[in-house]
């Protein structure tokens, strides 16, 4: 019997894909792949930003960096592309880096790159759930599980 397919972040994974260069590979997410089959996606990368980039965050709907660039449609073909991946292998959910501003879930930076953080989902997050495919954070593997049993 085939898997189950997920998306997954890809940094969570142990691509180095991150803003700053790095990744954050986690052991719970990894271990889904006993289970699921893990479909790895970095909307920022799949929308043309580089390794490393500057950091941003969503102000006032759009993704900005602290010296003014303007991120959102790199942001924007990142998210049409993980919908696009999502349809194309059957996802009904995903595992995505708390607080990104791509895969952020139920809490994301405030804009003000001071570590503050608001509720709110970012904006590859908010394109799935949308789009009914179910979005959970690194910390909620087993809420992912206990979803897909259903």
């Amino acid at each position: 019997m085939e898997k189950e397919a997920i998306l997954v972040s890809a940094c969570l994974l142990g691509f180095p894909c991150r803003y700053d260069g790095k990744s954050l590979p986690n052991d719970n997410v990894l271990q889904l792949a006993e289970r699921f089959r893990l479909i790895p996606v970095c909307p920022e990368v799949m929308g043309g930003l580089p390794i490393p980039r500057e950091p941003m965050e969503i102000q006032n709907g759009s993704v900005m960096s602290q010296t003014g660039k303007d991120g959102t449609k790199a942001y924007q073909k990142g998210a049409d592309i993980t919908l696009t991946l999502a349809k194309k292998y059957g996802c009904r959910a995903a595992i995505l880096k708390e607080k990104s501003p791509s895969c952020g879930t139920g809490e994301i930076h405030n804009g003000k790159f001071d570590g503050g953080m608001v509720p709110g989902n970012g904006i590859a997050a908010n394109l799935l759930l949308a789009n009914e495919i179910s979005a959970f954070n690194e910390n909620q593997t087993d809420d992912l599980i206990t979803f897909l049993e259903k």
